[in-house]
């Protein structure tokens, strides 16, 4: 059972879209398409769908880069619908966060069923696209950050780093979590470089850098970020 769930389609090819459409909605479906990448980052942001199916081959962005984009701050489900076949590519979707990979020409009937199948594992806690601590407000979609309103510039790694700290808000990380997360396994034993991260992060953040509220550290074992209201 579908359940009315909201689906946005992805594609720039019309005939793939009125047909995913017609089959979708026979189906107990809601919905929704666009043809850009760009569209497909704000649809999702505002419309909040229970399932993402998304082609890779876009006019504007890589679907890849979209695909990274969303799994910054959503879990909903993502089933990849491409042309492209090669155990590269789907490898490639599948780590960039894809839930399931189908290639084209495909049949509804296993469309449908893969759907069923990416949903059924879908992780219902609730979400948001933005994310705000104390000042400090983070908006995924847009990845703008400020600090009482005013705009703070983070390197790519800076980023990357309070996302993940975002993504596990309250929770104790590990030094080799972090590390392997942000800058793969082979980084897992270099905890300088997190240092150096965390320090610039809380210079950037804090009010006091030196007497940290946000980003705290356990003596020995990692990182924590606080949400503070």
């Amino acid at each position: 059972m579908t359940g009315g769930a909201v689906t946005l389609i992805v594609d720039d090819e019309t005939q793939i879209r009125r047909f995913l459409r017609i089959s979708l909605e026979a189906n107990g479906y809601t919905v929704r398409e666009v043809s850009r990448g760009s569209e497909a980052l704000s649809e999702a942001a505002l419309l909040r769908p229970d399932l993402i199916i998304l082609d890779l081959g876009l006019p504007d962005m890589d679907g890849l880069d979209v695909l990274r984009r969303l799994r910054e701050w959503t879990k909903t489900p993502i089933v990849v619908l491409s042309v492209k076949g090669e155990d590269r590519d789907k490898i490639a979707a599948l780590d960039a966060g894809a839930d399931d990979y189908v290639t084209k020409p495909f049949s509804m009937q296993e469309l449908l069923a893969r759907l069923r199948v990416a949903m059924r594992h879908a992780h219902p806690e609730s979400e948001t696209s933005s994310f705000q601590t104390g000042d400090v407000l983070v908006d995924f979609n847009r990845r703008v950050v400020t600090k009482g309103g005013e705009p703070v510039k983070l390197t790519p790694t800076e980023y990357a780093l309070l996302r993940l700290m975002i993504q596990n808000v309250g929770k104790v990380l590990t030094h080799k979590q972090i590390l392997r997360e942000v800058w793969g396994k082979e980084y897992e034993d270099e905890i300088h470089y997190l240092r150096v991260y965390i320090t610039q992060l809380r210079h950037k953040l804090e009010d006091d850098a030196t007497r940290p509220e946000l980003i705290i550290t356990e003596p020995g074992v990692g990182y924590r970020l606080v949400a503070k209201t």
